[in-house]
């Protein structure tokens, strides 16, 4: 089996090949490509290879800008530092994902995955899922934080995301009530706390308020059209959402 790496990580590439001669020892590394201005020079100069290993991010680009210039017709494997979150199609597909750093049960496991799936393999719904893919990639679905950092007196706690039932700005302060009524003290802004989190479960309710979808018990109508989110836990005030805002927000709370 011919195969070619792209990834401009040196140790991962050589960690890649050093799996792949203990676990396919009739695999031939035909090359390893650092860019995707490389890849797109060795695809357009080269006989298509029987497997591609992929890293998402190189140097000079995403590497899903490789297919605006080349047709690749062989099956993909990439490898990544996203979470399992934003690659899930993934799974429902020969084209596989492996977390890095790489691990020799995961490679196993994408290396099985293509043999069961090789005499099925249909190039052209590998090309939909890549691009269904990257856009989540490129809208930032891949990024979001599963856990956030609390000051807790001198140290600095990692706590999971999904344990938060709101943020909120309190006398300067960025704020995390968690379910269990926790209350404790974030860094940095709310701006910038929610282009980590993933909206999907997430909401800027208003300019004090972050809330997260499993906390909402229900809501109020308001005057002026506006609307008051009622949360599993206590806050120390009214959650106002706008009256420009509602239907978004009730999109986003049945989604």
């Amino acid at each position: 089996m011919r195969v070619i790496i792209i990834e401009d990580e040196q140790l991962t590439a050589k960690k890649l090949v050093g799996l792949l001669n203990e676990l396919m020892p009739d695999a031939v590394v035909m090359g390893v490509l650092q860019s995707v201005s490389e890849s797109i020079e060795w695809f357009g100069n080269n006989l298509m290879p029987d497997l591609v290993f992929m890293d998402i991010h190189l140097a000079d680009n995403l590497s899903f800008s490789i297919f605006d210039s080349v047709e690749i017709t062989c099956p993909i494997i990439f490898t990544t530092a996203y979470d399992e979150y934003a690659l899930k199609a993934f799974e429902v597909n020969s084209i596989d994902y492996l977390l890095k750093p790489v691990s020799r049960t995961s490679l196993q496991r994408a290396l099985d995955k293509l043999k069961r799936f090789s005499a099925s393999y249909q190039p052209q719904e590998n090309v939909e899922l890549i691009k269904k893919v990257a856009d989540t990639i490129l809208r930032g679905g891949t990024s979001y934080k599963s856990s956030l950092l609390v000051s807790v007196r001198d140290k600095l706690i990692p706590i999971k995301t999904g344990s938060i039932a709101t943020i909120y700005l309190e006398d300067r302060n960025t704020v995390a009530i968690q379910y269990d009524g926790t209350k404790c003290r974030l860094g940095g802004l709310l701006d910038d706390l929610m282009k980590q989190l993933d909206p999907a479960m997430f909401y800027r309710a208003n300019r004090q308020f972050i809330v997260a979808k499993a906390a909402v018990t229900d809501i109020t109508v308001w005057f002026g059209n506006r609307m008051v989110v009622n949360l599993c836990v206590p806050v120390p005030e009214r959650i106002i959402v706008s009256r420009t805002n509602v239907q978004e927000f009730k999109k986003w709370l049945t989604e």
